[in-house]
């Protein structure tokens, strides 16, 4: 059974592809809905035109680049991706017979938050996330977004409430990041323990103070 991936509109596009890197490293089929207003997210911060004729190519070249846009850092097999049109409210992960082991959605922005809360369902993400909540399966929501206000912090507890996990992009400093794509990794790592998902991505506690520092690094 796969994991469903949404990826919405909010900035952190490098997020979802680590997540996805370590999906697809640990073994795990996916199903993938990038939104509309993502699309635009992921021209902005990495150039790359997300097209559903053509997604296995622009899959390929996002999950290939690293967090600072260099292409080439990366190279993911993306044998186990199947990928859904977010406008296509007849697809397979819009139905609970649909086998799935649950959603993350990352990043996930404030209207993201707010239609999965009040259970819009306007396109196949929000649907998506519907579905998982009332099957009861996991759901990781991954919001990045700063400040929140009053209404996203109740519908945050809304989703809470609901069953989901709610993962702030916040990255820790105390596994001795020395670039950017640690503090990514991080935050995706810590998304991937919410979903039960076994992976390498940071350095975790030990108990020991100072061992993140960079003279003490494992």
């Amino acid at each position: 059974m796969p994991w469903i991936v949404g990826v919405s509109g909010a900035s952190g596009t490098p997020y979802a592809a680590a997540v996805l890197r370590a999906l697809l490293e640990a073994g795990e089929a996916v199903d993938l809905v990038v939104s509309r207003a993502s699309r635009l997210t992921l021209l902005d911060e990495t150039g790359i035109s997300f097209r559903d004729a053509h997604w296995q190519d622009d899959l390929r070249d996002w999950l290939a680049r690293g967090a600072d846009g260099k292409p080439g850092t990366f190279d993911a097999d993306i044998g186990g991706v199947r990928y859904w049109n977010a406008g296509d409210l007849a697809a397979g992960p819009s139905s609970g017979s649909y086998p799935a082991k649950g959603m993350i959605i990352v990043p996930a922005s404030t209207a993201c938050v707010a239609g999965v809360a009040l259970g819009l369902s306007k396109d196949l993400l929000q649907r998506t996330a519907s579905v998982t909540l009332k099957e009861r399966r996991t759901l990781v929501v991954a919001v990045r977004e700063t400040p929140l206000n009053g209404q996203t912090l109740r519908h945050l507890v809304a989703l809470d409430d609901a069953g989901a996990a709610v993962v702030p992009a916040s990255p820790g400093f105390y596994a001795g990041a020395t670039h950017i794509q640690d503090l990514v990794d991080f935050v995706a790592g810590r998304v991937l323990d919410a979903a039960g998902v076994a992976h390498g991505l940071y350095r975790r506690w030990q108990g020991d103070l100072g061992g993140g520092s960079s003279g003490n690094q494992q």
